[in-house]
């Protein structure tokens, strides 16, 4: 293991002290993978094109590529607030993001009902769980049924938008698709007996041998970053297609199942999820976030996040053996 300190102001000069806290030996560091590691899903657009163009026209009718074309169709129009969104969203799970979507097009028939609205705040304040006993099981159903129809169809466009353009330029130089120090910190983490776990809002999925399928899992691959029982990562752990899992049931989850003291535990994130489940679980947490993202460091401090860095090229000196 290893202790975290909070560091001093003239030690670390990239690292931010936004609370500071007595020192905590280490056993797990729980990471997110997109935009805390990697920087090959450029999403935010394609989320505030696929959840603008449903909240304005409402859910598109077909398979998951007939409703991607679609949606495709409006990339030139602005949709400012579901862009908004999109940042304030960072780290909930997609299908939250979905729903949101899905329950804004309820406006334009007239069909949104008092509880509708109070979901829909919700989901801004960064609830992913709600009471909607109000509503009858067969609605309920069908935003559920819809909100992971639209998931697949932002996958689609995630990855012909502009993913797989980048993966294949990360394939030629991981390095300049990871941010900087990624890979030196989680060696340093590693070689000191802290185990790593990716733990992210995408899709992953298994073979029969229990290898991570899936886009997620092929950007690790090509990245480098080496996953299995005594490797750099121990584990990886994503979400599923139709089954919302926020992040704070899935880390403390893990807790249980893996033996983890959430006081020897540090996750580092760069959406409101992961700072959220930090303070819930009593965890440290540090926010990767680049100096121009200011709408989320506001969202990060109001949330309590610990330390806010854009790099890791002075992480290791947070630490001490």
């Amino acid at each position: 293991m290893l202790t975290i300190k909070t560091p001093l102001a003239h030690n670390c000069k990239n690292i931010e002290t936004v609370n500071a806290f007595t020192p905590r030996r280490i056993s797990h560091v729980f990471h997110d993978i997109d935009g805390t590691h990697s920087l090959i899903r450029d999403w935010v657009p394609v989320m505030a094109l696929v959840n603008g163009a449903v909240a304005r026209y409402g859910m598109f009718q077909g398979n998951a590529r007939e409703v991607a074309a679609q949606i495709l169709r409006h990339r030139h129009e602005d949709f400012a607030e579901a862009r908004r969104f999109a940042i304030e969203s960072a780290g909930l799970s997609a299908l939250t993001q979905m729903e949101w979507a899905l329950r804004m097009a309820r406006r334009l028939t007239g069909q949104s009902s008092e509880l509708n609205e109070k979901i829909i705040q919700a989901i801004w304040q960064g609830r992913e769980r709600f009471d909607s006993s109000a509503e009858s099981a067969e609605e309920s159903a069908r935003i559920a049924q819809q909100a992971s129809a639209l998931f697949r169809a932002y996958e689609i466009l995630l990855l012909e938008m502009s993913r797989n353009e980048n993966l294949a330029s990360a394939r030629q130089n991981p390095a300049a698709w990871q941010v900087p120090g990624s890979m030196d910190f989680m060696r340093f983490l590693h070689q000191n007996g802290v185990k790593n776990y990716f733990v992210t809002g995408a899709v992953v999925e298994y073979d029969p041998c229990g290898n991570a399928q899936g886009s997620m899992a092929e950007e690790v691959a090509v990245l480098g970053y080496e996953i299995g029982p005594g490797k750099l990562l121990e584990r990886f752990c994503g979400s599923t297609w139709d089954e919302k899992q926020p992040k704070v049931e899935i880390m403390r989850k893990l807790c249980q199942t893996d033996h983890i003291r959430p006081e020897n535990l540090l996750i580092i994130g760069d959406g409101r999820s992961e700072i959220a489940a930090a303070v819930e679980l009593g965890a440290i947490c540090i926010s990767r976030l680049d100096d121009d993202a200011v709408r989320s460091q506001e969202i990060h401090r109001q949330l309590g996040t610990n330390l806010i860095l854009k790099d890791y090229l002075e992480a290791e000196k947070l630490f001490e053996r």
